[in-house]
């Protein structure tokens, strides 16, 4: 059987498919290529400002100079396990880029009166107008320096072994490597004293001086021993002089005493770290920073990017304002409710008798 139902087919000739089952927009490369020609001059009008804001700022800033020294932790280390010595160079790093380090360093060279280093420049001077900060003092000051002194100040362990790479930056290349060569000197003088060595000397100084005192005592009791002439006043002479040459030599003996348990003390603790260098800095030929080609390659990447934006925006501004001027499209709920155009092979006088016929069903067998 062979039915016609010329409604139904009116119908489903319009049929819109659910939003989930129809086809998403594929951005090809020739709308791409199209997409960029078409805005080429926006994206091209975005990018020349960027550059010209780098360029500026390439004229305008101040260089950044970065000397370098290299530094050995531990010259008389033997190999041995890779997280020990991970350890000890990671701490002597540590000892470096202290706070005691720094403080020497700026007492040394006058650096708290340093203007790179010195407070009263930029937002010092507004957070002090709106009471934002104390009133400075030498102390204060002190501890800017110090602040700025960290952040200039970098080292990092190179290879395997107990080397450390120092650096510090400086608007003066002449100033920067003399800063970092008096913090490897402080660092290496830090070491030194924990070593004992510094100590050394007033060591061996006092030791002579008590057995001097010592020799002193006993000669004078033997030179009076021999040349005494009144017996009445001799011995309590004698043992005087008896006691003052055992005070001296007791103090001599409990000084060496105390020196060998010392020196045994340190042979039995954790190793001494002699620290060396390895290259002291120089002053640098070339500015680290800014690199023109560095700031150039963001500049351009940037205002492309901000160029391919406001280019897209122009577009979906462009589709809206030709939308605007057309009828507005129908939804598919809404097309059911609005009555559908009758197609043309319908005649208007014709119209009320076809809407009133039936559906016309041909049968046939088979």
């Amino acid at each position: 059987m062979l039915q016609i139902n010329s409604t139904d087919n009116w119908v489903n000739r319009d049929y819109m498919p659910p939003p989930e089952f129809r086809p998403t927009p594929v951005v090809s490369l020739v709308k791409t290529i199209a997409f960029i020609r078409r805005r080429l001059s926006i994206i091209l009008l975005t990018c020349l400002p960027t550059l010209g804001v780098a360029t500026l700022y390439l004229i305008t800033a101040v260089p950044t100079f970065t000397a370098k020294a290299l530094l050995i932790v531990n010259s008389k280390a033997t190999p041995g396990d890779a997280a020990a010595v991970s350890t000890i160079v990671e701490s002597q790093i540590g000892i470096i880029k202290s706070e005691s380090i720094a403080s020497a360093v700026i007492e040394t060279l006058g650096l708290a009166q340093d203007p790179e280093f010195a407070t009263g420049q930029g937002s010092g001077i507004i957070s002090r107008l709106l009471g934002w900060s104390k009133p400075e003092t030498e102390a204060t000051a002190a501890r800017y320096a110090v602040e700025r002194f960290e952040r200039k100040l970098s080292a990092k362990r190179v290879g395997p072994a107990y080397l450390v790479e120092t650096t510090f930056d400086s608007r003066d290349p002449d100033r920067a490597a003399q800063i970092l060569n008096a913090v490897a000197e402080k660092y290496i003088t830090h070491q030194m004293d924990e070593a004992g060595l510094q100590d050394e000397k007033w060591v061996k100084d006092r030791l002579n001086e008590l057995s001097t005192q010592a020799s002193a005592a006993q000669k004078a009791l033997e030179d009076y021993s021999k040349n005494r002439k009144e017996p009445a006043d001799s011995a309590a002479t004698i043992d005087k002089l008896a006691a003052a040459a055992e005070s001296s030599k007791n103090a001599y003996d409990n000084f060496r005493h105390v020196l060998r348990k010392m020196e045994a003390t340190q042979q039995q603790s954790s190793p001494v770290f002699e620290a060396s260098f390895v290259t002291a800095a120089s002053p640098p030929l070339r500015a680290s920073w800014p690199k023109a080609r560095i700031v150039l390659g963001i500049a351009t990447v940037g205002g492309l990017l901000l160029g391919i934006g406001i280019a897209m925006l122009r577009d979906l501004l462009d589709r809206g304002i030709r939308a605007s001027g057309q009828e507005p499209r129908l939804s598919a709920q809404d097309e059911g409710i609005i009555e559908r155009p009758v197609p043309d092979a319908v005649r208007s006088d014709h119209q009320s008798e076809a809407a009133k016929a039936k559906p016309v069903h041909l049968a046939g067998s088979g």
